[in-house]
């Protein structure tokens, strides 16, 4: 807006300011509190408000038998946009002409309501004549549309779908409106009921056919229409018949389609009407609804009242008798909206004439809305200013220049400026307009992206304010002239602080318990010695410790012994204890505790309670002490002696007794040798770490006895058994629920061959996949429990007469509480010989998990010895000597008895005696230096001798070509810590020298095999790169430097200074991290410190200036990982950078969790589900839903009802018998390893919803528009914060996936639940992809008719023309990266991909190095268009470069990028991006981008959310909303679907069409399978990124689920409430398995 009228009038809430522009220097029209923030004065800011002023209003008179209305006359002024509802009340003479239809429900369940109404049909007629003497009187009937899943289509059902009934319809006029009551009466005697499937009724198709059939209906012209509107159940609305199996697509077209018959002919071909259709049609033809329900559908019809001008909802009493009252005197509302423009035209513009006038409210309801739109005219203008150099007014603080004369203060001459670029630079700045605009006439800068950059001098960023959790200003602010600008309830600098202190409660309601205080919305707590929880109270730790913390103190204090007894050490106690004669009662205390004093072996008593003045006891601890010691008497000091004798007499006397029968049971086994014994062969193994070749250990166990028949023994084997309980490692208990991995082992039933050894081999690969089917088969049963993976086989030489088979090693991750679980499971199976499919050997398997592991093995008939494969649990944290114990637990099957139970394994850590490694990963010499001494540097921490081996290693450097390879062993004697190796460096040949663009040559040192206690250090290798002349050596270094690698220790020949020693970094706290290293040689003039987030590009790095070898880097984003480099610097300038150093921030308390959803399942019961916090600063590891019932004023009525979930994936809970019609108060707060964050709430009551799951499914705040509608109907624009839209009609829908980014990463674990009655839908996401290699690169097509094209597996079919291009992308790129799977060794994918953009057509991709058990050797780069092209290559040898530079890309095209890491076992799998370089272009070479222009990227993003809905056992529907930025015009889409763990066709099809909702129904699927949705949207552009669901259709009695220990895959927890709460609520939690197995998602 350029003036102050314009600026007023853009809508409401506008402000302008008009200081003069020497004192403001921001946006004139804005919001109020941004104009405030910019710094305008609050005296001068100009605002508008509207008005409303009943002029005439005078009361309505009921003796007077006219239609009255009130108020009479009313003036409003209102603002653009702006809305006001005013109260009218209206009245209608109960004498007047009257035409009164019933409309009626004829549903079996109103069976008994129309037998009332025939019973009081003169009783009706009676009414009618009260209420006009000038009446008519019709009747209808309605149920639904006759078609599925509505109507049971089956013949019998029909021709009579209940017992005595009439055929199925939708809706019938059956008696025109007449004034013969006696007619009324005796036609309808003669109805009957009728039937259909689903609950909710089709009575809008009958409504509207009501009101749009005047003739066939009898409706007159001046009479009053009521339409009385008689229901049990709710309502289809618009948008349910397209739902259908028959696919119902046109819309209402609001004609009447009744026949002679009075039947309605086109129900299953047109879809419901809207609601606004209703409200509309309704008023064009004057007619009143009368919604006469029951009390069943009350609500639904209250809510459906708000909708409407007239209408009235009222309970169907047995009588009728309530008809009268609610035609009398009704309280109606109406809305009435400013609108800004008509016909095209402005109202500002508009004649005045025009624009006044009054609004009066009628009976119809018609009425002319006033909108009245001044020019406002706030100031006067000042002519010739001063402040405008007398050559320009003026006018709210804003000069404007006369004709000739430009620039803000209009000091400057259009014809005579010329463009001096110093006007344009600010103070401290070097460029123009900050480099963000172009510096035009008079110093005044334009910049070049308004919305983006701002200021005088384009010096201010919006995007650069200050970040809270990766969201600029917390999300809760915008960014203005470069600070954050908070928005109500929040400050700091990017308003992170609530000012709400609801944080810092605790739990007696109190701030931070008295001892800290709140500080932005978190409690700093006071030293009180103690651990504190983060509102300052004491933690169960310490309170469940209390006496055992407390006890020294309380013995230096009361008695000044034991170990604190110093008076020093005594004062150091964070409490006071108090003597007292009598101690209070346990129930009354937090605990009561006793110990014996040492120094007079008595024992004292005292208490400690919680303090309840903070104050008085800082500590918060109150100990109270007995005076009195409980002392043994003295005479019996003499008895201890002689015990000890006897004692110590007696434990020899058992000795003897127990040689004595060892040695007689020895020889009765060597005389009558009758049974069998099994046991270990040995005692104890003692091993040294530092010569362990493998992690397992073959542990013979020998059997003595007749070798006849079979004994299988089962095994344990536990770590650490050397730590005594209260080690300080012991103490550490696991968390049960964390998913471990563990490892297992099985006895195939089939003979191992050379083939299988290799991972690579076919027949490897076809077992490795039997057996990964077969196994996920079997242990999907246990609860969050993943695939199997590194899947190998091997043989076992000491296993009996079995050592020919295959034993296969998997590993299996699943919680670790589930290990008893697994172990029973796989001995289940083992025994049975199966595992699924598998065949098995019985007798043999192996479980393993970090620190136990339980087996068994099998002696077979005429085997004496068999090896047991016992674990070892070598872990770089073990003690320097630690102990396992194996221990033979029973014999299952067998006679046998077990001798030999135990063997203890000792494992020795050495530490070395001396520690090899280079200096550095990397080093560059010179081919004039001829030889490059490489240093080989040693740490002595045992002095002596010892030796390391060397050898060099081609890369892109060649032996003898480039250098001459060399190896060897060095020897060092005592003292000595560093050697050199030369390596002869050769001449450039003279066919190489001719060569323009060069390849950097380089090889690599490996160190290998050190002796006498020795080990390798840091770098066991470095890479050389050879410069072809010494000035290129400092060149050369920056470019590696760049490309990861470090600068060498060796002199640079510009002098620069080398990097600094051993950086460590260590967090401090959530948001601080102290960073330390030692400085390089040479004098240093300080150091410079690079920090930015993991990912992140280092070029937006923050740089830290230090003049110490130290630096605390604060303000950073908690629970965060963040990657830094120091470089020195000097006169020279800076010098080589260090290593890249990682570090991630400590956790914080975390945010308010996600939005809230209910699922009404009944007015006494909902489903809540709720998404994890946006920041959730740290791993969540529990939640807490708060319940409270609250009246109208949001007061609790009744005492909270809290539920711990302590699986944070569990974020659901459904909540039964709930209080009837009662409000509540629904809050959720989530909790990580620093404590509770903030609740998210929200209030809802149950009564109000829809009261099955089968009627109206709820997704909030969704709007309802009548497209159809003219301006006069935009007032009945609706919204609903509770109700309305289902996207399946009666169904319940399950949703897929859902564009959330929080905290950088996809959030798809928000679930909307759903329920059936009769079927259940399960549905898990799944990561977002983009472009899968796994598509198949086959097409098809699907029309509205669904036509389907099936695919077969292999995937060759006809393609059609539309989808050759995106299969020519996908068969290339196949053939380019083929489909290998994951072998030991193999790369797994390269964990992130990033792009930065370097110009119009260059890019920088860059990638994480994967995970990979093996080194990687390189890695390889492939692009190509998006619709198609040449795929080019880019091929990287160095594996520490993760990233490439390609810059011959065109403007505005889309790319797709893959990228995959090589080992020596082969290629990895690839990551996948789609990218588009945004850049204006020259219009007639639209290839070639205009120079200097802005340039940007622009990532495509999938559908949807995906949304299931089951239509039948073997169909569902599945519905998606258009992607929120589309690469191009969208076209259409593309769906495939298959079967999630194979089998089946793939099918493919093409849905038409760029709707913001498209739906596709699908048949012919298979009960209780699982199959894998693909959508992808088709543009202009090419192909889009896919959106990926899961579904499965499950049976009701839960089809083919687990067999183990009978119980199926869905488990159901309850919660139990605590029991001084009196309450029959019932809380249960719905647990979702991993999709990974089941896919199934039971509600």
């Amino acid at each position: 807006a350029k003036t102050c009228s314009e600026c007023l009038q853009s809508g409401k809430g506008c402000a302008y300011c008009p200081d003069e522009v020497r004192t403001f220097n921001g946006p004139r029209c804005d919001l109020y509190e941004n104009i405030i923030a910019h710094g305008c004065s609050a005296a001068a800011v100009i605002t508008a408000q509207s008005e409303m002023q009943i002029e005439r209003e005078e009361s309505i008179n009921i003796a007077l038998q006219q239609s009255q209305v009130s108020p009479q006359q009313v003036s409003m002024s209102f603002l653009p946009g702006e809305e006001k509802v005013m109260d009218v009340k209206v009245f209608s003479p109960t004498k007047g002409p009257l035409d009164l239809y019933i409309l009626m429900d004829f549903s079996n369940s109103m069976a008994d309501d129309l037998d009332n109404l025939k019973r009081m049909g003169n009783e009706l007629a009676v009414l009618v004549k009260k209420l006009s003497d000038d009446y008519t009187i019709g009747f209808g009937k309605f149920v639904d549309k006759v078609i599925e899943p509505q109507t049971d289509m089956r013949p019998r059902k029909l021709k009579e779908p209940w017992p005595d009934s009439d055929s199925p319809f939708s809706f019938k006029n059956v008696i025109k409106l007449t004034s013969d009551l006696n007619e009324f009466t005796s036609k309808l005697q003669r109805e009957r009921i009728s039937g259909n499937l689903d609950a909710p009724e089709g009575g809008f198709d009958a409504i509207l056919q009501a009101a749009v059939c005047g003739d066939k209906i009898g409706w007159r012209k001046d009479s009053t229409h009521l339409l009385v509107f008689s229901t049990e159940s709710a309502f289809h609305y618009e948008s349910d018949g397209a739902n259908v199996l028959s696919g119902i697509l046109m819309r209402n077209d609001e004609n009447c389609h009744l026949d002679d018959d009075g039947k309605y002919t086109e129900d299953t071909n047109q879809d419901y009407p809207s609601v606004p259709t209703l409200v509309r049609v309704l008023s064009q033809h004057n007619i009143i609804p009368i919604f006469a329900v029951t009390n069943h559908s009350y609500t639904y019809y209250t809510k459906l009242q708000t909708y409407f001008p007239i209408a009235e909802v009222g309970l169907l009493q047995e009588d009728s008798s309530n008809i009268l009252q609610v035609m009398e005197i009704g309280d109606f509302k109406m809305r009435l909206k400013a609108q800004r423009m008509i016909d095209d035209q402005p109202v500002c513009g508009m004649n005045p004439d025009e624009k006044e006038g009054t609004m009066r409210a009628h009976l119809k309801s018609h009425w002319c809305a006033h909108s009245d739109c001044h020019v406002f005219v706030l100031q006067k203008p000042i002519r010739r200013s001063p402040k405008c150099h007398f050559h320009g007014d003026l006018v709210c603080g804003k000069c404007q220049c006369y004709d000739g004369w430009v620039s803000t203060y209009c000091n400057c001459t259009a014809s005579s400026s010329t463009v001096d670029t110093s006007l344009c630079i600010g103070p401290g700045m070097t460029e123009a307009c900050s480099g963000r605009g172009d510096c035009l006439e008079c110093g005044t800068c334009v910049c070049y992206n308004p919305d983006q950059f701002e200021g005088q001098y384009c010096q201010y960023d919006r995007t650069q304010c200050q970040r809270f959790g990766g969201f600029l200003c917390n999300d809760r602010g915008s960014c203005v002239m470069g600070q954050c600008v908070c928005a109500q309830g929040w400050e700091g600098n990017a308003c992170e602080c609530p000012k709400s202190n609801q944080t810092c409660l605790d739990n007696n309601g109190g701030i931070c318990n008295g001892r800290g205080k709140c500080v932005c919305g978190r409690c700093e707590c006071t030293n009180s010695g103690n651990e504190m929880t983060s509102t300052c109270e004491l933690s169960a730790q310490v309170v469940l410790g209390a006496c055992e913390s407390t006890r020294s103190c309380v013995q230096c204090q009361s008695w000044k012994t034991g170990e604190k007894k110093d008076e020093e050490e005594c004062n150091k106690c964070f409490f006071k204890s108090v003597m007292v004669d009598e101690l209070k009662e346990r129930e009354k205390v937090t605990d009561v505790c006793s110990f014996r004093d040492e120094d007079d072996d008595c024992t004292y008593y005292y208490t400690v309670d919680l303090s309840k003045d903070p104050a008085l006891n800082p500590g918060g601890l109150e100990v109270e002490v007995l005076k009195k010691k409980d002392c043994p008497p003295a005479s019996l000091l003499w008895l201890l002696p002689l015990l000890l004798f006897l004692l110590l007499l007696l434990a020899l006397l058992l000795l003897c007794c127990w040689k004595y029968c060892a040695c007689c049971k020895t020889c009765s086994f060597a005389v009558f040798p009758s049974g069998r014994m099994v046991g270990f062969k040995e005692d104890e193994y003692l091993l040294r770490q530092s010569l362990l070749t493998s992690d397992h250990l073959d542990t013979p166990m020998v059997r003595t006895g007749p070798p006849k028949g079979t004994d299988v023994v089962r095994w344990k084997v536990n770590d650490n058994v050397h730590r005594a309980p209260n080690h300080p490692q012991a103490l550490i208990k696991p968390n049960p629920k964390e998913t471990i991995q563990f490892p297992l082992s099985l006895r195939l039933n089939r003979l191992f061959s050379e083939n299988l050894s290799r991972p690579e081999s076919r027949d490897a690969e076809q077992l490795r996949k039997e057996v990964a089917d077969n196994l996920n088969e079997v242990y999907k049963q246990i609860p969050g429990a993943q695939k199997i993976q590194k899947t190998s086989f091997r043989y076992e030489r000491n296993a009996g007469k079995r050592q020919d088979y295959t034993i296969m090693d998997t590993v299996l991750s699943a919680p670790r509480s589930s290990y008893p679980d697994i172990v029973k499971l796989t001995e289940k199976n083992v025994q049975s010989g199966n595992f699924s499919d598998l065949k098995v050997v019985p007798g043999y398997y192996t479980v393993e998990t970090d620190r136990e592991a339980a087996g068994a093995v099998e002696f077979q008939e005429g085997v004496e010895s068999v090896d047991v494969h016992v674990p070892l649990f070598v872990k770089d944290e073990d003690d320097d000597k630690k102990q396992l114990q194996v221990e033979a637990v029973d014999v299952p099957l067998g006679i046998a008895e077990i001798g030999k139970r135990l063997v203890n394994i000792t494992i020795i850590k050495e530490h070395a005696s001396s520690v090899f490694s280079f200096l550095q990963p990397a080093y560059t010499y010179s081919r004039q230096d001829g030889v490059a001494n490489i240093p080989i540097s040693r740490e002595i921490v045992e002095d002596g001798r010892t030796q390391v081996t060397y050898r060099t290693r081609d890369l892109t450097a060649k032996d003898k070509k480039d250098y001459v390879t060399v190896e060897g062993d060095l020897n060092y004697g005592p003292g000595e810590t560093q050697k050199l190796v030369p390596v002869r460096l050769l001449e450039l040949g003279e066919k190489d020298s001719l060569l323009e663009d060069k390849q950097v040559k380089q090889f690599v040192m490996d160190l290998s095999n050190p002796r006498q206690g020795a080990k390798l250090g840091r770098y066991p290798r470095t890479t050389v790169t050879i410069a072809d002349s010494p000035g290129d050596n400092d060149a050369l270094m920056m470019q590696m430097q760049q490309k990861g690698y470090s600068s060498p220790k060796c002199s640079s020949p510009s002098g620069l200074l080398m990097s600094p020693g051993n950086p460590k970094a260590k967090a401090t706290g959530p948001r601080n991290i102290r960073l330390n290293w030692e400085p390089p040689l040479g004098n240093p003039l300080g150091y410079k410190v690079k920090y930015w987030i993991y990912g992140d590009p280092e070029k937006d790095a923050t740089v830290l200036d230090v003049k110490t070898p130290q630096a605390e880097l604060t303000n950073l984003y908690p629970y965060c990982d963040y990657e830094m480099r120091v470089c020195a610097y000097n006169a020279m300038g800076d010098g080589f950078d260090t290593d890249v150093v990682t570090c991630q921030t400590l956790e914080d308390a975390p945010g308010e969790p996600g939005r809230l959803a209910f699922n009404v399942i009944s007015p006494t019961v909902t489903q809540l589900s709720w998404a994890e916090p946006a920041e959730t600063n740290g791993n969540i590891t529990a939640y807490e839903v708060v319940y409270t019932p609250i009246d109208d004023d949001m007061k609790p009525v009744g005492a909270d009802k809290k539920v711990k979930i302590d699986n944070p994936k569990k974020r659901m809970l459904l909540i039964e018998n709930l209080q009837n019609a009662q409000t509540y108060q629904y809050k959720v707060r989530a909790k990580n390893g620093v404590g509770w964050g903030p609740f998210r709430d929200a209030t809802i009551n149950l009564a109000s919803q829809p009261a099955r799951p089968l009627s109206i499914p709820i997704i909030p705040d969704i709007p309802i528009v009548d497209a159809e509608a003219g301006d006069e109907y935009d007032g009945y624009l609706m919204y609903s914060n509770e109700v309305l839209k289902s996207p399946a009609g009666s169904k319940t829908p399950s949703v897929s996936g859902d564009d959330y980014m929080m905290n950088g990463k996809w959030d798809q674990n928000f679930l909307f639940p759903g329920s059936s009655v009769t079927r259940n839908m399960s549905a898990s996401s799944s990561p977002m992809s983009t472009l899968s290699s796994n598509y198949r690169g086959a097409g098809g097509s699907f029309t509205t008719e669904t036509t389907t094209t099936y695919l077969t597996g292999s995937g060759k079919t006809d393609t059609f023309h539309h989808m050759r291009e995106m299969k020519s992308v996908f068969l290339t790129l196949a053939s380019v990266f083929p489909d290998a799977r994951l072998a030991p060794g193999v790369p797994d994918t390269p964990s992130r991909l990033v792009f930065s953009a370097l110009g119009p057509t260059a890019l920088k991709v860059s990638w994480q190095e994967p995970h990979c058990e093996k080194d990687i050797l390189g890695y390889c780069v492939l692009y190509q268009l998006l619709n198609g092209g040449d795929v080019k290559r880019i091929n990287v040898t160095n594996p520490a470069e993760n990233s490439v530079i390609i810059q011959d890309l065109l403007p505005n095209h889309s790319y797709l990028f893959k990228v995959k890491a090589q080992s020596q076992e082969g290629w990895g799998p690839e990551r996948e991006g789609v990218i588009t370089i945004e850049s204006a272009v020259d219009p007639k070479s639209p290839l070639s981008p205009v120079p200097g222009s802005p340039f940007t990227l622009s990532t495509p993003s999938a559908p949807g959310p995906l949304i299931f809905t089951a239509l039948s056992p073997d169909s569902l529907q599945l519905s998606w909303e258009k992607p929120r930025k589309p690469n191009g015009d969208i076209l259409g889409y593309v769906v495939t679907c298959e079967q999630l763990h194979g089998g089946g066709d793939i099918r493919s099809f093409q849905v038409n069409g760029d709707s913001a909702e498209t739906s596709l129904t699908v048949q012919n699927l298979t009960e209780n399978v699982p199959y894998k949705f693909k959508v992808q949207a088709r543009t202009t552009q090419g192909f889009g990124p896919e959106r990926e669901g899961i579904i499965t259709i499950e049976s009701q009695d839960g089809g083919a689920l687990s067999q183990y220990n009978s119980q199926s895959t869905t488990r159901r927890e309850v919660f139990q409430l605590p029991t001084e709460v009196n309450t029959r609520t019932n809380v249960s939690h719905t647990m979702i398995n991993d999709p990974y197995f089941s896919g199934t998602n039971h509600v």
